[in-house]
């Protein structure tokens, strides 16, 4: 802020006097400017001096600033939540729950076999929000991974998927299958509102973790079917399809591909299956 602007009032200057001589006139005005000058120096330390005149009262309590409004989830397959056995508990604490519900449905013995059971709805949620996507992380996957490596035949140009390959997913379609639908997906509506706290954790606060499980099976249902030996082709460590088309393909479709022929037809006959259940019918 700049310095109050300093002004002498009419009652400060001399009164007006008649001409003089020019050596009084002189005098007059050397003390006429010693005046000024003691004049404008006290009204200049008096400004200095004085504190400044206080400011408004802050007022008790700020006004917060509006948030914007969080949408609500858009909802293209709603589910008919229903209630829990329990109340539920935090995500963090839910493991032995979730845990608890999906062993009643698999089987304890397929539950202990196929499943990780650390972070579970975070890791199903994670995984079915990536597999219609390029790349699934294995270590946010809940099913424990295939036994073994890619079994391959050939090599160079006619390197392929060998035959036998498919043997190594057959014990997790086996288990896929034996799965009671109606079953699963009253489990997935009991305890829903976890499902959907980890999408919304996982940095989708306005959409709707069903819908993206719609998606991840419409997106596996779409894989192609394909018959004939799969080429690869292998630029680094790890093995590419020969076929660019094939190899633009999500992770899932990828995974459904690889698990051979029979396989991927019985998966996909269940995720079929499983859809109509989510749905009610």
């Amino acid at each position: 802020m700049s310095d109050p602007e300093l002004r002498v009032s009419a009652e400060d200057r001399p009164p007006a006097r008649a001409a003089a001589s020019p050596s009084r006139a002189t005098l007059l005005l050397f003390l006429a400017a010693i005046i000024a000058l003691a004049i404008g120096g006290y009204l200049v330390w008096r400004a200095r001096s004085e504190p400044p005149p206080p400011a408004s009262p802050a007022p008790a309590f700020a006004t917060p600033e509006p948030k914007a409004a969080v949408e609500p989830p858009r909802i293209e397959h709603p589910v008919a939540v229903a209630p829990p056995p329990a109340p539920l508990p935090g995500l963090g604490e839910s493991d032995s729950v979730i845990g608890g519900a999906l062993a009643k449905v698999l089987g304890k013995a397929t539950f202990e076999q196929f499943l990780i059971p650390q972070d579970l709805v975070r890791h199903i949620v994670a995984t079915v929000d990536n597999l219609p996507r390029k790349y699934v992380a294995q270590r946010l996957m809940p099913v424990k991974a295939v036994p073994g490596p890619l079994l391959t035949t050939g090599k160079d140009a006619s390197l392929a998927i060998g035959a036998d390959n498919a043997a190594r997913y057959t014990p997790y379609v086996r288990a896929f299958e034996s799965v009671d639908s109606r079953k699963l997906a009253a489990m997935y509506a009991q305890h829903y509102p976890l499902f959907q706290l980890a999408y919304s954790e996982l940095g989708y606060p306005t959409r709707y973790f069903n819908d993206r499980l719609f998606e991840a099976i419409d997106n596996l249902l779409a894989a192609p079917d394909v018959t004939a030996p799969l080429a690869l082709t292998q630029p680094k460590v790890l093995f590419e399809f020969a076929d660019p088309a094939l190899q633009e393909l999500s992770a899932g479709q990828k995974i459904l591909v690889r698990m051979g022929p029979d396989n991927e037809a019985h998966v996909k006959a269940k995720l079929r299956e499983i859809r109509k259940a989510l749905q009610g019918s």
